[in-house]
């Protein structure tokens, strides 16, 4: 929803602008200008990434469209879970967690919370440790190092993608400059044409330049920042997971080891402590 209403704005202040001032909108189409600068941004996009990237970066885009998925109502559904799966373990051991973990899918604990389930990820996360429970794991330290492992292999992966748009980014300015040279050399073959021609060519050229420029700093270079900060709410999320394993790992009781994992979140999305209370209240009963 941000990422739409940023764009209009963007493009409602540059066009309303321009137009107040006295320009006319049909100069500032130049299709040939923008077939070279951004032709030749994808083409480079896909030279300078490997596939994975390439299609992480699709999916993250396009994710921009969709609300942000970790909001408060996701934690206090995660913290819940969390909450039901270390009371589990705490009355009937470790052992309880096994039919949850080996088939998440089919898991009657983890269907009672869609938002968490839906999260592939976020599920093979938990499960993966949970399992390693299950095995008779109970060295917090390095628990914590493998867990710290495998989060920071995940940013470093999120990160290409932010760091491949915000490239893009980075060189659309120049690429405007690549449109408007060539503009320019297309002008100089009609030299000898009436000023109002050859100004309507050096007009048109110039496009080339600002396109490259409001590409970059007004679309791409945003995109990749939203993008930035979407990554790094995912990790924020299994950190909050991390932070109550091992709470838990440590022997605290349940709902100690859940206020750890409240205690790891951002203040715009962390939920009251009584917030927390009401809702482990009203989770659903481990089985």
């Amino acid at each position: 929803m941000f990422f739409i209403v940023g764009s209009v704005i963007v493009l409602a202040s540059v066009a309303g602008g321009y137009l107040l001032n006295g320009g006319h909108l049909f100069v500032l189409w130049q299709p040939f200008e923008i077939l070279i600068i951004l032709g030749a941004a994808a083409g480079g996009f896909v030279t300078a990434n490997r596939k994975p990237v390439l299609k992480a970066s699709g999916q993250a885009v396009l994710a921009l469209l969709k609300a942000e998925k970790y909001d408060k109502q996701a934690y206090l559904e995660l913290l819940s879970l969390l909450y039901t799966i270390f009371k589990l373990a705490k009355t009937k051991g470790a052992l309880a967690l096994e039919q949850h973990v080996e088939k998440p899918e089919e898991s009657p604990l983890f269907s009672q919370y869609p938002k968490f389930n839906a999260d592939h990820h976020a599920v093979v996360f938990l499960c993966d440790y949970l399992r390693l429970l299950t095995l008779g794991t109970d060295n917090h330290h390095e628990m914590e190092t493998l867990m710290d492992e495998e989060i920071e292999t995940h940013h470093e992966e999120q990160h290409a993608v932010y760091a491949a748009i915000q490239t893009v980014a980075d060189g659309l300015p120049a690429l405007g400059i690549v449109a408007a040279v060539l503009g320019v050399i297309h002008t100089m073959g009609s030299i000898t044409e009436p000023p109002a021609v050859l100004g309507e060519l050096i007009g048109g050229a110039l496009v080339g330049t600002f396109c490259g420029v409001l590409f970059a700093y007004g679309f791409v270079g945003p995109i990749a920042n939203a993008v930035k900060a979407r990554c790094d709410a995912e990790v924020k999320y299994y950190l909050c997971i991390k932070a109550g394993i091992l709470a838990y790992m440590q022997g605290y009781a349940p709902a100690i080891a859940v206020e750890f994992a409240r205690k790891a979140l951002n203040s715009d999305v962390r939920p009251t402590f009584y917030e927390v209370e009401e809702a482990v209240e009203t989770a659903p009963a481990p089985a």
